[in-house]
């Protein structure tokens, strides 16, 4: 009966080993392009040029850095497996955009970096599951609107920096479940205040000017020598349609049904998987020499996991067998 005994105990090492490899293969000390502190579950990958994430960072990692790279999208499932996740820093990339769903496992994070980008919107619920967040950096971006209720569910945020967007207004209520912000950064930005929309931001920083440092510094757009806390009711008199307002779509730009139809019949394979282990997000980017050793050998580290792996369980059915 020892031979089944032996080949567990194999599969173990087996599994520990390639698990070992993985992780190591991430790291600049074996070849990889990241630096990593094991006894601080800390990820360094910032500054690496990096055009996508690498694909093995350990399942405990609790901090992740990820700034001053080039980044342009992030796959959805990018941080489903970092649950642990307590810092993560995406400033200074190219982000234009953000996949709906893509923050959502990340249920213990406490600081979220998205700051110095190209974000022009965020998707509805981005934000939804981060309910421990302390500090979520939004500024430098290019972002025209807000989603109605894309702060509702972070009631433990005390740091929101919105600045230097091209931010008009803010949907009704955006902030009243803030309830612990201790500093809200609101200027430069275009704010039109000759709409009524402004209003209620106006009020929001007239309620909470004695706790909240630098909203008080947002200024109306086409006259900056005005802030926002100084609005009337005279000023603010038009009704503007909101920038995110769905509006009808013209009947002339209906996609016919049978277009629709033949696109069902001819869905491709996502490439997205393919992308995540070559190291890319776009065609259009090749990946860096450090990504293709990286992919190359997790893949061959896989591999011979795999191969040895079933060798071990075919080891432990001849012994059943035989006995």
């Amino acid at each position: 009966m020892m031979g089944p005994v032996l080949a567990a105990c194999l599969l173990i090492i087996l599994s520990t080993a390639w698990i070992s490899q993985a992780n190591e293969a991430l790291c600049k000390k074996d070849g990889g392009v990241c630096s990593c502190n094991n006894n601080k579950n800390s990820v360094d990958c910032s500054s690496k040029r990096l055009t996508a994430i690498p694909i093995n960072i350990p399942v405990d990692t609790d901090r992740l850095e990820l700034h001053m790279n080039k980044l342009s999208s992030l796959p959805g499932m990018a941080f489903h497996h970092l649950s642990k996740l307590t810092y993560l820093s995406l400033d200074s990339n190219q982000l234009q955009t953000l996949t709906p769903g893509v923050f959502d496992h990340l249920v213990a994070l406490d600081i979220l970096g998205l700051n110095n980008n190209q974000l022009q919107s965020l998707p509805e619920g981005v934000f939804d599951k981060l309910t421990k967040l302390t500090r979520l950096d939004l500024d430098y971006n290019q972002l025209k609107y807000l989603p109605s209720g894309v702060f509702d569910n972070l009631a433990k945020l005390t740091r929101l920096e919105l600045q230097r967007n091209q931010l008009r207004s803010v949907p009704n209520r955006a902030f009243d479940s803030l309830s612990n912000i201790k500093t809200l950064w609101l200027d430069t930005n275009p704010w039109d205040c000759s709409c009524k929309d402004i209003l209620y931001l106006r009020d929001w920083i007239d309620d909470n000017k004695d706790k909240v440092t630098g909203a008080q510094d947002a200024a109306c757009g086409d006259q900056q020598s005005k802030a926002v806390l100084d609005i009337t009711e005279k000023d603010a008199a038009s009704d503007c349609v909101s920038p995110n307002t769905t509006t009808a779509i013209p009947t002339s730009t209906t996609t016919p049904a049978s277009v629709i139809y033949d696109d069902i019949h001819e869905i491709k394979v996502p490439q997205e998987n393919f992308q995540k282990f070559l190291g890319y997000q776009e065609p259009d980017h090749l990946p860096t020499q450090p990504q293709c050793l990286m992919s190359i050998s997790g893949y061959l580290g896989l591999m011979m996991s795999l191969m040895l792996t079933s060798a071990a369980i075919l080891y432990v059915f001849h012994f059943l067998k035989k006995a």
